[in-house]
């Protein structure tokens, strides 16, 4: 057990942030750099001579990633038996954001955001694996950050060998053990929803998912159609990679900032009984 005020190496712990069925994160303070940091520890039960093997390879693969909207990856080694991945420290997750009211400007800059970073990422070849809210991490200025990449592929192939873990934002082909870039794409299509919606789609997801209805009264028809695309459970169907996606996602994003301007000017002449309230001539 990992406990406040324990140090390893020259972290030290000050309290538990999160827990899951693969790890747990801590926030610490870093004694030599005078910084806070977060400190991701599997559970040791977890880590066999494999899994560690594995880690190895995929810290390598994160530690090459650099990009302004990934998370990235300070320090991975082994303390005092215990397996210590730290990254830097953000100011909550996206998972706890959505849990308040959020400007629609805001909600679109992450939402682009998130995209460019698993381009990045699928540009590179790699799949993320296991998108959900809870794996992005919020920033100052509105800067958000994809954390995970690698280890999440590690972590998710292990809580299935222990028996554990939930569908989640897992696409179905995924969940049958046939992960793709399109696996990506409907996981960024399910965020992108329930941070427009309110509301996250569930199996069988048949379209339109609950929420529609605000769905509809807040975003441009192009953008419901590149949503609802990324969401079709036959994987041929979605976009081949968030790189295409994205550029996807650009063509459309002046009408998309248009259409949500034209509604605020509405829903601001407009009255609750639905009569112009502007200022008579």
């Amino acid at each position: 057990m990992i406990k406040s005020r324990q140090k390893l190496d020259k972290y030290r712990i000050q309290r538990r942030i999160a827990e899951g069925g693969f790890a747990t994160v801590f926030k610490a303070l870093d004694t030599i750099e005078g910084i806070h940091v977060a400190l991701k520890v599997p559970h040791s039960h977890l880590l066999t001579t494999e899994v560690l093997e594995d880690f190895r390879r995929e810290v390598r693969l994160a530690a090459r990633l650099d990009h302004q909207n990934v998370l990235p990856l300070k320090n991975a080694s082994y303390i005092d038996g215990h397996f210590v991945i730290a990254y830097a420290l953000g100011d909550e997750t996206l998972d706890d954001r959505l849990r308040r009211r959020m400007a629609f400007t805001t909600a679109l800059n992450y939402a682009e955001q998130l995209l460019s970073a698993v381009a990045y990422a699928h540009r590179h070849r790699i799949i993320h694996c296991d998108i959900k809210p809870e794996n992005v991490i919020l920033f100052p200025e509105h800067r958000l950050r994809l954390a995970d990449f690698g280890i999440a592929r590690v972590a998710q192939k292990t809580i299935r060998a222990s028996g554990s873990g939930t569908i989640g934002y897992m696409a179905p082909e995924q969940a049958m053990g046939r992960p793709s870039f399109r696996s990506d794409i409907f996981s960024l299509g399910l965020i992108f929803y329930r941070i427009f919606s309110g509301t996250l789609p569930e199996w069988p997801f048949e379209w339109p998912p609950p929420g529609y209805a605000h769905v509809r009264r807040r975003l441009h028809p192009d953008f419901i159609h590149l949503i609802e695309r990324s969401l079709d459970i036959r994987p041929f169907r979605r976009f081949r990679d968030a790189d295409q996606m994205l550029t996807a996602f650009g063509r459309i994003k002046n009408k998309i900032k248009r259409f949500h301007a034209a509604r605020t000017k509405s829903n601001k002449q407009t009255g609750t009984n639905g009569k112009r309230t502007g200022r008579r001539r």
